[in-house]
């Protein structure tokens, strides 16, 4: 594609399409997101998915737009019509994995592959070990073992077999076998679901065997499985891009160079979930991330940094967890991550236990190094990496945070090994994640493979785990969140602010989006418990014994969401509770469900608060509505004028509460009057949004940032020295004066109050957006 200078958004509005709200939906809603002021719809993925699929993220055709949302044509309208009132389009794009979908034939290549087996063109598409199970593909789709399912095998005239709503392809000349002989004569080997966990023979996305990884680094698969996002961008039917986890993909760095080629330089963010302290690589060519590390700053902003600490006090004694099972929140990553690298992830280990195995036998130098003690040493690395993944390339120097943090990880790993020597299997493995062995076959499977192991276990272990199990504030438990450290002061916010601005001016900046765990006006309710954590703790001990709970860690999550999502909704409180528990793994899992347990959590959650008890939070919640109001607009108001693009996901433009998926995944709704702080939310984002459209210039990368000094209980900053945004943060500390601004020389009008303000302003309405002169 020729390359070109390409504006970035000044805003863009993310809509979940689903067959509920297809194109057409959208098509219908963009006059009224077209007057808030943003430039561009942002769009989950839009190529053929599972049939009814509410994400779009399981992928089975890349050649087609989704029938089921409208097609082709349907994408097209929208995008007619969005151009008719000004704004472009942005989509999500899935590079890292397909969905094994029943029937398997709705995927053509992975159907292929499962009928020719490696000889099949498609066998590149899939990590496949194909030296495992006699050289045939595991799929861990049935209900019970093979013995228990065999009389639910059929063979249609078509050729086809076929189990309940599995439908899989015959290796040409077996049709007429007796059924056991056929199963055996096959490329695949239908098996009981529960071997996924330990057997599976292909990369998938995190524990999901439902989601098969592609092999998007070749070449072939990359121009076959981008054909068409790359020819609605050519066609302008497109103009920019999301993609979706790049830290799946074996080499990140080269598929963003190569898709960056391909499109000319569009505008592109990516799903990159940023420790504490770690940083987008500088070499990637892409605008920066979708906003998570934004999100986090913001969130802590307001959030109460000694209230925080009581809160975690509290929870601590009235829990009782241990360390590393919710009450630490370090030990408990610790565990989970142990967990989860020997239960759910046990397949992928052992993939990388065979390689090293292999890397040992091929050289001399190598030699003698135990199964056990490699699988010892992998693990052990594994679960001491602070960030999702190391970027090391064979035959390339590792980057020197690379090699600093796997030295880090192998320092503590050798405390495992009784035997001294027995631990160099750790400087075996740390070696080979490097790199640093050769650029041989299995050297660049092991350090790819790693790194991909790497990021499954940080998510599954941290997102999906330790943030269900560590839960003294639920709103600091959000992706990219450091809950051991809830609390960001203005000066770690301008610092983090102004590096964007140097470094990725136009990346994404979120509050919500459609992973989010909680709505931002959910985290925001939850957070201004940190302004009355002893009021919580108390309101914890008597409602615990009026209504005691199954145990005292889900009583605390679930009275928590409960205050977040403002209503005793027991329909949607159910689902999200449950849950947590599932996800926490401590008493109930997904996979090993103990139904009396999840029975009283039910009880529990639709009699208290879920039920009538709901009404004991209110008092609580009126003496802290003004945190939540001072959160709600002051976050609202940053998030739109700080440095990036800002994304408003659907519905946000007003007070949202939603938990997490599918909950925050519901269809829009774009009628009714707003109300209250909602329509206060509304006309602030709007005039800012209108703002920024008005004069990119103000806020985009030739902009600048600089912080204002103001008191601690304010933040503000300016905007190429035209705008100033300014916002009350812990309302409930501020004394008697506090919330007086000193402004630079001249006249500042605020666009929300229409007032005229010289020397100062005082923010007795929580939030200013001040432009200068008149």
């Amino acid at each position: 594609m020729k390359r070109k200078s390409w504006a970035p958004p000044t805003a863009t509005y993310r809509l979940q399409l689903q067959p509920a709200f297809p194109f057409a939906a959208a098509e219908r809603a963009v006059p009224r997101i077209a007057g808030l002021g943003v430039s561009h719809l942002h769009l989950s993925p839009v190529l053929e998915a599972v049939p009814g699929s509410t994400h779009g993220y399981d992928v089975v055709d890349h050649t087609r737009v989704r029938e089921e949302l409208g097609g082709e044509e349907g994408l097209r309208a929208l995008a007619r019509t969005a151009r008719e009132h000004g704004l472009g389009l942005v989509v999500d794009i899935v590079p890292n994995h397909m969905a094994v979908p029943a029937p398997e034939h709705l995927n053509g290549p992975l159907w292929q592959v499962l009928r020719d087996g490696p000889a099949s063109p498609y066998a590149r598409w899939f990590d496949i070990d194909w030296a495992e199970h006699g050289g045939k593909v595991l799929l861990p789709v049935l209900a019970g073992r093979l013995g228990e399912e065999l009389e639910h095998f059929t063979v249609g005239d078509d050729g086809v077999l076929r189990h309940g709503e599995h439908a899989f392809p015959l290796r040409p000349g077996t049709e007429r076998l007796p059924l056991p002989e056929l199963l055996d004569a096959q490329w695949y080997r239908p098996a009981w679901w529960r071997l996924g966990r330990t057997e599976l023979n292909y990369r998938r996305f995190f524990t999901v065997s439902g989601l098969i990884a592609v092999r998007v680094e070749d070449p072939d698969v990359f121009a076959a499985t981008h054909a068409t996002v790359l020819r609605l961008l050519r066609e302008d039917v497109v103009d920019g891009l999301r993609v979706d986890h790049p830290d799946g993909l074996a080499d990140p760095a080269g598929y963003l160079a190569r898709l960056d080629d391909a499109t000319g330089g569009r505008w592109t963010v990516v799903e990159k979930i940023l420790a504490h302290d770690e940083h987008l690589p500088a070499g990637w060519p892409v605008a920066g991330t979708t906003g998570y590390d934004a999100l986090r700053h913001l969130d802590g902003l307001f959030t109460d940094p000694e209230g925080a600490r009581a809160l975690a006090t509290a929870y601590r004694s009235f829990t009782a967890c241990p360390p590393d099972r919710g009450g630490d929140w370090a030990a408990t990553v610790r565990r989970a991550a142990h967990r989860v690298i020997t239960h759910e992830l046990a397949a992928e280990a052992e993939r990388l236990v065979r390689t090293a195995v292999r890397l040992c036998e091929s050289d001399h130098r190598l030699r003698d190094h135990a199964p056990w003690a490699i699988r010892t040493a992998l693990r052990e690395i594994l679960v001491r990496l602070p960030v999702y993944r190391p970027y090391a390339l064979p035959g390339r120097p590792p980057a020197p945070a690379d090699a600093a943090l796997l030295e880090a990880a192998a320092q503590g790993a050798r405390g495992a090994f009784g035997v001294p020597e027995e631990a160099g299997a750790v400087e075996l493995v740390r070696d080979a994640a490097l790199g640093r062995l050769g650029d041989g076959p299995d050297q660049r499977d092991f350090c790819a493979r790693f790194a991909q192991t790497a990021s499954a276990l940080r998510a599954k272990s941290v997102e999906d785990t330790a943030f269900y199990r560590y839960v003294p504030l639920l709103s600091a438990n959000e992706v990219g969140g450091s809950p051991d450290r809830p609390a960001v002061a203005p000066e770690e916010f301008h610092a983090f602010c102004t590096r964007l601005q140097h470094d990725w001016p136009a990346t994404a900046t979120v509050l919500t989006t459609h992973d989010t765990k909680r709505s931002a006006d959910v985290r925001a309710r939850i957070a201004a418990l940190t302004a009355h954590p002893q009021q919580w703790a108390q309101l914890m001990e008597r409602l615990w014994s009026e209504i005691p709970g199954p145990d005292p860690h889900v009583a605390w999550t679930a009275w928590q969401t409960a205050f977040g999502l403002g209503t005793g909704d027991a329909e949607r409180l159910v689902p999200a509770v449950l849950k947590s528990v599932r996800e926490a793994a401590l008493l109930t899992t997904w996979t090993e469900p103990d139904a009396a347990y999840e029975e009283a959590v039910r009880t529990f959650v639709t009699t208290g608060p879920g039920g009538p008890a709901h009404a004991e939070l209110t008092p609580l919640a009126r003496a802290a509505a003004p945190a939540v109001r001072a959160h709600v607009l002051g976050a609202t108001l940053l998030h739109l004028t700080m440095p990036g693009v800002p994304d408003v996901y659907m519905g946000t433009e007003r007070v949202y509460a939603a938990l997490v998926d599918p909950d925050n995944r519901r269809p829009p709704r774009f009628d009714g009057t707003a109300e209250g702080l909602s329509a206060e939310k509304l006309y602030l984002t709007r005039t800012a949004l209108r703002l920024r459209r008005a004069h990119p210039q103000w806020f985009g990368p030739e902009a600048t940032y600089e912080p204002l000094p103001s008191p601690q209980h304010v933040v503000a900053f300016a905007r190429a020295g035209a705008v100033i945004a300014a916002a009350v943060r812990l309302p409930h500390r501020a004394g008697a004066g506090e919330t007086v601004l000193p402004l630079p020389g001249g006249q500042w009008r605020d666009v929300l109050s229409g007032r005229t303000h010289e020397g100062s302003i005082r923010l007795d309405d929580s939030v200013a957006l001040l432009v200068r002169g008149g």
